[in-house]
């Protein structure tokens, strides 16, 4: 019975020896097939020009978010993506606007809410406050819009340079974290001589 049982572990291991390549290719057939289906699955299933999305709350329009260029992505994760900038403006309770922020590029992740806004970032509220980064995300739920980099705040009086910032949507009610520095802006020093 042993000797049975030895020639059928030779045979065995022979069978796993002849038929193993086989198996590999076969899976790497397979693999490039995945990787091709796959790479179709990240092309975006929506495009647009010239796109413009309004946000409402209670009937009321908040947001207004126009595209020149829009593209929708199911997978790896949801997303809308905005390669070309965006202009975004935030409304008060009688359709004014209190706040816009532009930038060269933005995407908005589905799943959590927010939207990443990426270079030359500018936001100006009503009083003509402008804020300048290179990143800044709009959270939708807590709607604040905060940035953990360098940011620049230029008001009527001064301009404030720091790492890190939050505000409201309406860039009313904001603070710098980490300030660098503020340089108080001179008004009499543009004005003409008596």
């Amino acid at each position: 019975m042993f000797k049975h049982y030895k020639h059928f572990l030779h045979l065995t291991i022979l069978f796993a020896i002849t038929l193993l390549p086989l198996f590999f290719a076969s899976c790497e057939n397979d693999l490039d097939k995945v990787n091709q289906v796959t790479a179709r699955n990240t092309d975006p299933v929506e495009q647009g020009k010239s796109i413009e999305i309004l946000y409402s709350d209670s009937a009321k329009i908040r947001v207004k978010v126009n595209a020149p260029e829009l593209k929708r992505f199911v997978l790896p994760k949801p997303v809308v993506e905005m390669p070309a900038g965006v202009k975004v403006e935030f409304y008060d309770d009688s359709l004014q606007v209190t706040s816009t922020l532009t930038s060269k590029y933005a995407i908005r992740k589905d799943s959590e809410q927010i939207m990443e806004a990426k270079n030359d970032v500018v936001v100006v509220n009503t009083k003509g406050e402008k804020l300048n980064t290179e990143h800044l995300i709009w959270d939708e739920k807590t709607r604040k819009i905060y940035s953990q980099e360098f940011v620049k705040i230029t008001t009527a009086d001064e301009i404030i340079m720091g790492n890190g910032f939050e505000s409201n949507e309406d860039f009313t009610k904001y603070k710098i974290f980490d300030i660098k520095g503020i340089i108080t802006i001179n008004k009499n020093e543009h004005a003409p001589n008596p």
